[in-house]
């Protein structure tokens, strides 16, 4: 939805985050997956370099080797782009192809250094393919894959060191712990953008619930003034009718009264959506407290005073203001910080929004300059301005002797 829509439901239609929690969030996942797949691609290069040159390597198995890594790089690459899609997507299926040709140059990537003495470290390359594969798993299916290649890696380097007298203890114990570090690893940082990316979805369901809470507000007052004058004109009309042919006079007394209900709750109806789009000071700065944070906005209140006993005029004028902000806070900006003051100093009462992440000036929206010309007309004023990165609007209205100083 809007971002005015996120504070005056019930016409906003979908919800979005702010610009800047959108941007914050992709950068995260850019930084998480490049660094995930940076980290174990360079432990990888650093882990080949040390075999890949000997003498007693075959050229073919050195360029089999060689074109292994290549190939296991780009599939890390494809596997964590779609293990980490961007915010607010659903992570797909892993691509089976790629599954397979990275599981194929991870195994090549094992098999050579296991056959060179020395090479303790030839689990890593299968530790890695296997953690990638089990991020794609539910849990359970995921266990059951990390258990059974910490168990592998164990049994085949413990053969190995036996066969080529490097002693079967190490070569048992270090692949597999190898496999379930690089698991706890990868697993970890995965952890870390899956709490992110739920976080960001539970911010967006709390926008959307604080608009359907309004609305269902909205909705339980309206059938409160419209279900006992419908019941009774259905009553009375009903009776209406039945005396039309009995008792004429009685009948058209009946409709007469029909008529003074519904022109009651015709009256009552405005009054109620009059009453719901009634800006006022202290109704707004809830609102914005409460929406500012459930976009994920550090939204510090400022407040000195109650503005309950403002002048009626006052109170929605600058609740108009605090409106503004909020809207615009929400739709233009990138904000992570904002701070909302409300004071009443030298007979006049002000309200001050300020706000990092602000869009560079594009000279002011009618909105802010329609609500200039109003406070003007009141005697008061509206002021925005740049400030590096941040925006600030301040709105003040003169006060009668004695009003709001409570």
């Amino acid at each position: 939805m809007g971002s005015d829509d996120i504070c005056h439901a019930p016409s906003g239609a979908g919800l979005r985050l702010p610009l800047g929690r959108e941007a914050g969030l992709d950068r995260f996942r850019h930084h998480t997956r490049w660094t995930l797949t940076g980290t174990f691609v360079l432990f990888l290069a650093l882990f080949a370099k040390d075999w890949i040159a000997l003498p007693e390597l075959a050229g073919w198995a050195r360029a089999v080797a060689a074109g292994a890594l290549l190939v296991m790089t780009a599939a890390l690459v494809v596997l964590t782009g779609r293990r980490m899609p961007s915010a607010g997507a659903v992570a797909g299926r892993p691509p089976v192809a790629w599954l397979a040709a990275g599981g194929a140059a991870a195994a090549v990537l094992g098999v050579v250094p296991l056959t060179l003495p020395g090479q303790r470290l030839w689990a890593l390359a299968p530790a890695v393919m296997v953690s990638v594969t089990a991020t794609f798993l539910p849990p359970e299916r995921r266990r059951v894959l990390l258990a059974a290649a910490i168990v592998a890696a164990g049994l085949i380097g413990g053969t190995a060191g036996a066969a080529t007298g490097d002693g079967w203890r190490l070569a048992t114990a270090f692949p597999a712990g190898l496999v379930a570090f690089t698991a706890w690893m990868m697993l970890g940082m995965l952890w870390a953008w899956d709490v992110a990316d739920r976080l960001n979805r539970a911010r967006g369901m709390a926008a959307e619930l604080a608009v359907k809470d309004e609305r269902l507000r909205f909705a339980a007052d309206l059938h409160d003034i419209q279900g006992h004058h419908l019941q009774v004109i259905a009553l009375k009309s009903e009776l209406a009718a039945r005396l039309a042919d009995a008792d004429p006079a009685r009948a058209a007394a009946q409709m007469t009264e029909v008529q003074r209900l519904a022109a009651d709750a015709l009256r009552d109806t405005r009054a109620v959506v009059q009453g719901y789009r009634r800006t006022t000071l202290d109704a707004e700065l809830a609102n914005a407290a409460k929406v500012l944070s459930a976009a994920g906005i550090d939204a510090r209140v400022e407040q000195e005073t109650s503005p309950d006993d403002l002048p009626d005029t006052a109170r929605h004028l600058l609740g108009l203001v605090m409106r503004e902000a909020t809207t615009n806070m929400l739709r233009h900006s990138r904000a992570e910080h904002a701070t909302i003051g409300y004071r009443v100093a030298d007979g006049s009462a002000r309200v001050r929004v300020r706000n990092d992440g602000a869009a560079e000036p594009r000279g002011s929206g009618t909105g802010l300059r329609g609500l200039a010309e109003r406070l003007e007309q009141a005697g008061g004023t509206l002021t925005w301005r740049h400030d590096g990165g941040w925006f600030e609007l301040t709105g003040s209205l003169p006060l009668p002797a004695g009003a709001g100083a409570r």
